[in-house]
């Protein structure tokens, strides 16, 4: 019995015999699975099963037609030449693909059913979203143009306001963010975007007992001793109630909405394309940093949406010691990612306190400072800060104390940006501009190249505008700041970003409060103040001898290394060794372009001896018709075309990604 190689119909025989049937199918199966091998083998690179599966498969179709005329006299030569075709073939089309297709490109076929539903599902929002902003008049602003007669002030600005409220949860959150970045938007835009509001319906009574039954493992009213299905306050994220534990103690339980996460995270895949789209069709994308600005956020609103994480912000914040500043205590032992059980603290919320200051008679700026006091020192001391102080979240004790809510917001500082923050301070405070350009290039992403003078002198000029005798500085000062820092391409760290939207969402509360009081004095005050507490004795000490602590082991080694390099320089043996490409990366990189410049030249070469062999007439004959010369040419033409195709495959391949 002999089984046909590639090509080759099936004779009758084996058409009436299924065995025969079988064993040429299990051939065939095993050919295409050894020409997928060796075509991904050759190639020398990950390549994604499918496409290696159907390279196989062309290359064990056609190779028959193009050594068919050697089949019947020499079939030594025919299954040589049919074998090293299919491999060709088959590797030439995996290259193609790679290059019309690259690996990676089209998702797996789970994944596309899934992309294809939430492909519908954003689609959908899209247009919800196109409708909303085209009736507010936002249409051309999306395509990139200027709308007509509309301007860039006070109309437009509340447009985009409406168009974010209309929007729901995730564009009002967004657009509350939009209002604390006085360093990329307009006055007239961070004014009208500090009116949105997320407050809205609470949810029916049934779903929030769901959720608090799916949480908590059983029904909230036994739970509680007492449990009010009306809540206290209603947000667009979560809704908060009203409880007394069974040990007696009164207590506010935090509740998410039902479904809110599926909404969030839509709407967060749309902005997340909004952004994009902005960023390459707009010019005014780039500069607001749209794309980065847009990913901050998300991952924000996803912490929000995890009440793990503003339990451990909460107790993170505690710990950081006395800020004079009062927190609720947690109940860890009931509290889930969607419920959030706290102290009940009695007061009311700092935007709705003026008539209990006027009742109790309190000391308005003495509140002011106090709490001013308490965040700067999270800030300063702590590093761990409340990153979202705005009047809700500030709450007037019924005994006249300060205390903090909703802790879904932190930020966070180490121990350099803490110090270069309050160097900042304190060469405002001076009017030194050598020391602010000094300590803004500490906090700052710095380009390649600056004019470090040029920048001197223009925050000189600043600091002439805003700190000359007679003025008051406020929050704006720092808004021209960070348009200066643009100006010179400096990229400000997302952390000391953070320090400065609380600050100005502070500002306004604080204002309130006292009108004369001045943010930017007060935070100098307070900069100066912990400067001097840290040149006391005994702090001073402190820190020189945790400084001393960390240079012991150098200090320990440098003696003996010292007497190595004058013996050294004393015998005239003095060198030094620099190692070239030390890093492995730069290894990697020259090691690869010297493998593809070898196979290049290696396949050239292959190529012009082929050609020289092919054209060479005479010389020993292998069979009647076929001479070595042939033979040997057209194998080193195969070597060459393996070789060429092999550097076009790694050329076509922009990275090592996995295959799918």
């Amino acid at each position: 019995m002999t089984i046909p190689l590639f090509s080759d119909p099936p004779s009758p025989s084996m058409s009436m015999n299924p065995a025969l049937w079988a064993a040429a199918l299990a051939s065939g199966v095993l050919l295409i699975a050894g020409l997928a091998w060796a075509s991904r083998r050759l190639l020398g690179l990950p390549v994604g099963t499918a496409r290696t599966a159907v390279g196989g498969l062309i290359g064990f179709s056609l190779p028959g037609f193009l050594a068919g005329g050697l089949q019947k006299d020499d079939p030594g030569l025919y299954f040589a030449a049919s074998l090293g075709s299919a491999v060709l073939t088959a590797m030439t089309f995996i290259v193609v693909a790679e290059a019309l297709v690259p690996t990676g490109s089209l998702p797996r076929p789970h994944e596309l059913v899934v992309a294809t539903r939430r492909r519908i599902a954003r689609t959908r929002r899209y247009y919800q979203i196109t409708r909303i902003a085209v009736r507010h008049g936002l249409g051309p602003y999306l395509r990139g143009r200027r709308g007509r007669g509309r301007g860039d002030g006070a109309s437009l600005a509340r447009s985009l306001r409406l168009a974010l409220q209309e929007g729901g949860v995730t564009f009002v959150k967004f657009g509350q963010v939009l209002s604390t970045r006085r360093d990329l938007l307009p006055q007239a835009f961070i004014d009208e975007l500090s009116h949105l509001q997320d407050k809205v319906p609470p949810a029916p009574a049934a779903e929030v007992e769901r959720v608090l039954t799916e949480e908590l493992g059983e029904s909230p009213y036994t739970v509680f001793a007492e449990f009010d299905p009306v809540p206290l306050a209603a947000a667009s994220i979560a809704q908060v109630h009203r409880a007394r534990l069974r040990s007696g103690a009164e207590v506010v339980v935090k509740v998410q909405r039902p479904g809110i996460r599926p909404l969030v995270e839509r709407d967060l895949d749309l902005v997340n394309r909004l952004a994009a789209t902005l960023e390459r069709r707009t010019r005014w994308g780039p500069s607001l940093g749209a794309v980065e600005l847009a990913h901050g956020f998300g991952v924000a609103l996803r912490e929000e949406l995890d009440f793990h994480v503003e339990a451990r912000n909460t107790t993170a914040i505690g710990a950081g010691g006395p800020t004079g500043l009062r927190l609720p205590a947690l109940h860890p032992e009931r509290s889930t990612g969607r419920v959030l059980i706290q102290e009940w603290l009695d007061g009311v919320p700092l935007g709705a306190a003026d008539r209990l200051i006027e009742e109790r008679g309190l000391d308005r700026a003495k509140l002011a400072r106090t709490l001013l006091d308490g965040l700067l020192t999270q800030i300063m001391r702590d590093g761990t800060f409340h990153a979202d102080p705005h009047p809700g979240n500030i709450l007037l004790m019924r005994d006249g104390g300060l205390a903090l809510l909703d802790f879904g917001s932190v930020g966070r500082l180490d121990a350099r940006m803490r110090g270069s923050l309050q160097d900042i301070l304190i060469a405002v405070g001076r009017g030194d501009p050598a020391a602010l350009s000094d300590a803004l290039l500490e906090v700052v992403t710095r380009p390649e190249e600056i004019d470090e003078e040029r920048l001197e002198r223009a925050l000189g000029q600043f600091m002439a505008r805003h700190l000359s005798a007679g003025l008051a500085p406020g929050v704006d000062m720092f808004t021209e700041l960070f348009r200066l820092m643009a100006a010179f391409r400096l990229a400000v760290h997302p952390e000391i970003a953070a320090v400065f939207r609380a600050l100005a969402t502070i500002e306004g509360t604080l204002t309130r409060l006292d009108p004369s009081f001045s943010i930017v004095a007060a935070a100098q005050d307070f900069a100066a103040a912990h400067f001097t507490e840290r040149l006391a004795p005994g702090a001073l000490k402190e820190s020189l001898t945790g400084e001393l602590l960390g240079m012991l082991p150098v200090l320990r080694r440098l003696p003996r290394r010292f007497d190595r390099i004058t013996h050294s320089l004393e015998q005239g043996r003095l060198g030094v060794n620099v190692r070239l490409f030390a890093d492995e990366r730069d290894r990697h990189v020259v090691t690869g372009m010297l493998h593809q410049v070898l196979l290049t030249v290696l396949g050239a070469t292959t190529a012009v001896v082929a050609a020289m062999l092919l054209g060479t007439a005479g010389g020993p004959q292998v069979t009647r018709d076929v001479g070595l010369f042939e033979v040997l040419g057209y194998g080193l033409l195969g070597v060459s075309s393996i070789l060429v195709l092999r550097v076009l495959f790694t050329i076509f391949r922009a990275d090592h990604r996995p295959a799918r």
